[in-house]
């Protein structure tokens, strides 16, 4: 279970503070895997953010005892000045990896890097540095993977590989997921929490919360 106590973030703006969330309360769910549905700007990215502690309220709590990957988004996590050895090292000494010579081989074959694991991260394509992300975050074991449209990288096969790798952690892991493709989040998600107006809903049924999200005359009052 995390934990969300009193809650308010906001960010500054020439019209005042544009809050997104505002002494908010909720027990977010981690027993089954979760999809964060809502419209954009409703603040799915921050609540990432926030949930894995890159990010921290105005004033308030987030609170859980499991170990939460970095918010796994397309490019984010890596430094461009760095090589794709340096980068995936200090990733592994900030989560605590014990073997990182281990950790580096394992990065640098399921991104499929080869030699140029050793350049600079800005010498990559965008395609490549998704590669890198993805794969640091995949070989280490954490309790709830927070995965952002991460699944969509690279060519066929390595999208293919990457669903693959996703699949089989969800098996003994949680997974939080922002998608704006909804088969992608009925392949790995079970319920859904639904953000609108800075409030949480949860739906323990997956269907019910995504007919809440694309139709909000629905019923639907999530549990």
């Amino acid at each position: 279970m995390i934990e969300i106590k009193n809650l308010t973030k906001s960010y500054p703006s020439k019209l005042g503070p544009q809050y997104i969330f505002k002494n908010l309360n909720f027990a977010f769910p981690t027993e089954r895997n979760v999809a964060i549905l809502g419209k954009n700007g409703a603040g799915k990215s921050t609540l990432f953010r926030l949930l894995a502690k890159s990010e921290y309220p105005d004033r308030g709590q987030v609170i859980t005892n499991r170990s939460m990957s970095w918010p796994v988004a397309l490019q984010t996590g890596i430094h461009p000045h760095m090589t794709g050895r340096e980068n995936t090292r200090f990733i592994g000494r900030i989560n605590n990896v014990k073997s990182l010579g281990k950790y580096e081989q394992q990065v640098q074959t399921f991104a499929e890097l080869n030699k140029k694991f050793d350049l600079p991260v800005r010498t990559y394509s965008s395609g490549m540095r998704a590669k890198l992300v993805f794969a640091c975050c995949m070989n280490i074991d954490f309790d709830i993977y927070l995965i952002d449209e991460a699944t969509s990288v690279g060519d066929p096969l390595f999208r293919k590989k990457a669903k693959e790798s996703l699949k089989e952690k969800s098996l003994t892991s949680g997974v939080i997921m922002v998608s704006h493709e909804l088969d992608q989040i009925r392949e790995y998600c079970h319920s859904a929490v639904l953000i609108n107006n800075g409030k949480l809903t949860y739906f323990k049924d997956l269907e019910e919360g995504i007919a809440a999200y694309t139709n909000p005359e629905s019923k639907g009052k999530g549990k």
